[in-house]
């Protein structure tokens, strides 16, 4: 089986803006289809871009730089393919080069008529999902969007808040109290913090019984994250954007910067480096908390990911509103006892709506 060719259907997104942290999100955006052909007719596909920048800020490397080396090679050779583009890393996008590596996990799966996490090996068939918060006007309004979430057998909330210090302690802490002390709560800084105003964030949530403490210092500031583990015993959740990838995962754990590592398919480039992150942390016996992918097709690959390794214990969904649902049939759904089950079809398993794509499409780069 050789690749014959590489396409990208671009195609709009349209949703009403809105943001997490300080970070803005939806508006006209332009998704994307990534489909690896082959000369057998089977096809692999992922999904390009993300509600917070659209594929078009991608495509031009992607096509001029991975598509050439790519024609004529067997794409079962996944792990060859990767080393490949991760060469190309300093010019192409992680999330460009990890669309592709989706892709061809989902050919992959489909040649073997099987699910990814089955290649992978399998090691459960469900995990819990935690509602992961857009930014919301008040203290309040995170504690009734908490409650929302419990009522509905949710089991976990995790809050994206202001970036203010003394504001996110009030939110943290107006949570706790709306949702008591059986629901499982986290705190994702998205990096808003220096140093003296993480230990006092760190120090209020360790109070308030707060399940991990994520990226509240910038991602290269190593020196002050291992002093703030020092300092503190909750739990930090870090390396979402470690600088360096994959690759730079390992000073991490080395130098105990972090006691979880993080990463998702769009942001270290694919499946492929991102099962290589969780097993690195559990061989030193730690969590590795997959983040949420930026669209449907990218979460999808992500819960392949998380059914296939021991070490993470939950699914993002990301916002909470299901503002990134968008270009699939059927999205993965949370049921009443929040919880999110794996895929069981062939490859990724879940079918992209063609018929939305060909309503909305803008271009198609061939």
């Amino acid at each position: 089986m050789k690749i014959t060719n590489l396409t990208i259907t671009l195609f709009k997104w349209i949703t009403e803006p809105w943001k997490a942290g300080k970070m803005q999100f939806g508006g006209n955006i332009q998704l994307g289809v990534v489909t690896v052909q082959t000369d057998e007719g089977l096809e692999g596909h992922s999904f390009l871009g993300s509600s917070g920048q659209g594929a078009d800020a991608y495509v031009g490397p992607l096509m001029t730089l991975i598509k050439p080396r790519l024609i004529g090679q067997n794409p079962l050779d996944i792990g060859a393919i990767w080393q490949q583009m991760w060469g190309m890393h300093r010019w192409v996008s992680l999330r460009a080069i990890g669309a592709v590596d989706v892709a061809l996990w989902d050919l992959a799966g489909k040649v073997a008529g099987l699910p990814i996490h089955r290649l992978l090996g399998s090691c459960k068939s469900q995990v819990p999902a935690y509602a992961s918060s857009a930014w919301l006007p008040t203290p309040e309004a995170y504690g009734q969007e908490a409650l929302h979430f419990k009522s509905l057998g949710w089991t976990a909330y995790k809050i994206h808040p202001h970036g203010i210090p003394q504001k996110d302690i009030e939110i943290c802490r107006a949570v706790r109290e709306a949702v008591g002390e059986d629901m499982v709560l986290m705190l994702d800084a998205m990096w808003a913090y220096g140093y003296e105003d993480a230990v006092r964030v760190g120090r209020a949530i360790e109070e308030l019984n707060y399940f991990w403490y994520e990226d509240p210092l910038s991602e290269e500031d190593l020196y002050n994250y291992i002093k703030l583990r020092q300092k503190l015993d909750i739990p930090l959740l870090c390396t979402e954007y470690a600088p360096g990838g994959f690759y730079g995962i390992a000073q991490w754990v080395q130098q105990q910067a972090t006691d979880m590592l993080r990463g998702d398919v769009a942001v270290v480039g694919g499946i492929t480096p991102l099962v290589r992150i969780a097993h690195l942390a559990d061989a030193f016996h730690m969590k590795c908390e997959i983040h949420h992918g930026g669209n449907s097709l990218n979460n999808v690959a992500n819960l392949h990911v998380t059914m296939a390794i021991p070490n993470c214990d939950y699914y993002e969904f990301f916002p909470a509103t299901g503002a990134n649902k968008y270009g699939l049939v059927k999205d993965i759904e949370v049921d009443d006892k929040g919880m999110v089950y794996a895929p069981e079809g062939p490859g990724l398993g879940y079918e992209i709506d063609w018929d939305l794509v060909q309503r909305n499409t803008i271009q198609v780069l061939r």
